[in-house]
Formats: structure tokens, sequence, C-alpha cells
């Protein structure tokens, strides 16, 4: 078989612990071989940005948006602990917030749904998508420990000279913490827009919430700017026969549990990063949901919506086979290689991420997965494969529908 073309490179962005044995697997067997792949390389795994300062996960970033479709592997996001295992001049932020601020775009995580495995959530019928905020919040935020007593105030400095504005926060009598966070309406905005313009080329409804009862600045400001926002997009919303539909976070997630799906549900930054959790693991598996960024201008960042698992990683380096479950990072793959293609105008390129898909998703159906999934199918008599038995099986299944 020839090898397909590309006009223009990825941004590719290698990442940590057993999702990096995992992407060089996918690699060699199911894009390589059948891909002329073009890609600008980054290493994001956490010994390399140490020795950088980080300025590698900018460099990242900034190279997505050079070139308009990224694809990530899993990283680490260091705390106290990872810092000493390895060993690193301080704990760095999470990479991923980095390459957000930077992109200023809006992730949007969405199920893979495969017959087979049911969701948890039994009246849940078609897949619901996330789209998270990928801007502020905590994951920019400023701390302090309090040692002693005295005054925690959020002060602000006018830069024309005007009288600052200073308000108390709390006085504390001993020990404590306090946290400063902000965000800015330009990515609020973009963030609404980004999600208008996702429901109506997706014809989903969309969902907004936040909690502007308690919140009475912060979370309202993201509310008025989302009704702000919409006012532009209403006719289009009901010539298209879809919905916008704002209530606050805590109705919403009950509400959720006894919808049928088929929606996509915005939220804050930190919100929407606990909620894709909660829905691809309601949903089937961790390994199950696919994540990419938007930035405004449309430029596109694709990866898998967990972390680098750990766990089997340390049973990998003491020579255990594990059984980890790749496919969303194959997706991760597929999302890039379809955007590029359609980007480039290579119609090549976007059937053989469709035939990729295809054959990852009748690999499972026929009852050939992981363990996380055996664990959870309705398949009758699966066979459980590690995940290097996985990743061969498929490369099978796309030689097959590609006539090989």
């Amino acid at each position: 078989m020839k090898k397909i073309e590309m006009n223009n490179p990825l941004v590719e962005m290698d990442g940590d612990e057993m999702t990096r044995i995992l992407w060089k697997w996918i690699k060699d067997e199911l894009i390589l071989p059948f891909v002329d792949l073009k890609t600008v390389y980054f290493d994001l795994g956490l010994k390399h940005r140490d020795e950088t300062g980080d300025q590698v996960t900018i460099d990242a970033a900034e190279a997505a948006l050079e070139y308009g479709v990224a694809v990530k592997c899993a990283t680490i996001t260091p705390n106290t602990d990872r810092q000493k295992e390895y060993d690193l001049k301080e704990i760095y932020r999470s990479p991923n917030g980095t390459i957000r601020a930077i992109m200023d775009g809006t992730v949007f995580r969405k199920p893979i749904i495969v017959k087979g495995i049911e969701p948890v959530v039994r009246n849940w019928k078609r897949p619901i998508t996330i789209a998270r905020h990928a801007y502020g919040d905590v994951y920019r935020d400023q701390e302090i420990a309090v040692n002693r007593p005295g005054r925690v105030s959020l002060k602000f400095t006018p830069c024309d000279g005007g009288e600052p504005v200073e308000i108390p926060v709390f006085d504390f009598e001993g020990n404590g913490i306090a946290e400063g966070i902000y965000n800015t309406d330009d990515s609020i905005r973009n963030f609404a827009r980004s999600c208008f313009e996702y429901a109506l080329s997706v014809k989903e409804d969309l969902w907004f919430s936040t909690k502007d009862t308690i919140s009475k600045k912060y979370d309202q400001r993201f509310k008025d700017i989302f009704k702000d926002e919409y006012d532009h997009y209403k006719d289009e919303f009901e010539k298209a026969g879809i919905t916008y539909f704002y209530t606050l976070i805590d109705d919403a997630a009950a509400r959720i549990m006894r919808s049928e799906g088929g929606f996509i549900w915005a939220l804050k930054n930190y919100d929407g990063d606990v909620m894709s959790d909660l829905i691809s693991s309601a949903s089937g598996s961790l390994a199950m949901m696919t994540s990419v960024l938007v930035n405004p201008d449309g430029k596109y960042e694709y990866e898998a919506a967990h972390g680098t698992v750990q766990r089997h990683y340390y049973k990998y380096l003491r020579g255990e086979k594990t059984s980890t479950n790749p496919t969303a990072t194959i997706f991760a793959w597929t999302g890039a290689l379809r955007k590029r293609g359609e980007m480039d105008s290579l119609p090549e390129l976007i059937n053989f991420s469709d035939m990729l898909e295809k054959a990852c998703l009748d690999t499972i159906s026929d009852g050939k997965m992981t363990g996380d999934l055996v664990r959870l199918t309705t398949v009758k008599n699966p066979v459980t494969l590690t995940s290097e038995e996985f990743i061969k099986t498929v490369r099978g299944t796309l030689m097959e529908l590609l006539g090989e």
C-alpha cells in the first residue's frame, strides 16, 4: 500500500509514563505503516520540561497556533511527591493549563460510544459532550499559606492612576490558606462563541451552568456574557431546531442524571475538569473519552481525556504485561489527522482516520478488548487483550477495512 501523503505537519507533543509507551506503539503499528507522517515534535515528558524550565510547553503551544493542528500525549502535572520522584527544580504548572492559556480555547470532551459498553446511567441513549472553558480559574491561580494572624485582601490597582480598590477577604487569627483566581471578558466571550458555534455545527442543544446565586460577580459575569452572546445566535439556533438552556450547576447535575443525553454541557474550567471525568466514567471507561481544544481562530489540539496511567507504567517497568486501554489516544491521533486532512483538502487522510476509528470500535464490539472494558461489557465471552495485543488486533481489522 502506498502511504498517504501529508502536505503540512501536525504538532506532536509526546508525554509521560504508560501513555508515552502507548504513543509509540500506536505510531509504529497504526500510523506510520499507512501515512507518510509529518510532525513538528516536542517532548513534553516531565524530565525534559524540567530541563527546559518548562519552556518546551510554551514552545509547543505556540507551534500549535502556528500550524493549526496538534496532537498531545497525556502528561504529568507534578505535585510534591512527583517533585521528589523526578528531582524537579520546581513544581511546574499543569502543561494542559499552560497550553490552554496560550491557545485561549475551549475543550470539548465526548464519550466514545461502542456497542457492548452500556452507560452506567441506564437512560443515557446518546453521548453528553462537555465543553470546558480552558482559561483561568484555579489553573492560573495564586495561593498563599497564612502562618500567623493577619488580613487577606483582594486589591485592584488601576493603571490609569485611579484610586485602588481593596476588599477584605478574611481576618485570620491563626494558620490558614487563601487563593486568588481571575478571568477575562474576552476569554469568557470566546468560550461562549465557541460553544454556540460548536452546538450549531453538530446540531445539539447547549446547556450552560454556574453558581451565580453564590458567586454574584464572578459566576454572574459568565452568565451575563453567555446571555449576551446568545442574542446573536438565537435566530440560528431556532432555525437549526436546537435550544440554549441556562441553570444552576447543581440543578443541571440533577437534570443530566435523568436525561437521555445528546447535548453539550458548557462549564467553567474546574467544573468541566471534574464533570468530564464523571461523564466518561459513567459512559464506560475513562479511556473512552475524546478531548479537543478549539481556539477562537480555528486552531485545534487533540488528546485523550485521561492521565498517564501511572500504576500500569510501574507494572510495565517491572516487565509485567499491561492491559491499558489506548482507544482515546488512538482517537486523539485520528482526530488530528482528520482535521489536518480537512484543512489541507486530503480526502485520503480523512478516510484513513474514519477507518482507523471504525477498526478500533469494531474490534471492541467483536469482543476483543482491554481489561477495563471486559469488566463492563455486555458482549458474551469477551477476550482480554494486553495493550500491545489490542493495538495489533486493531491493525489487522484496519487492514481488512482498507482491503489490504
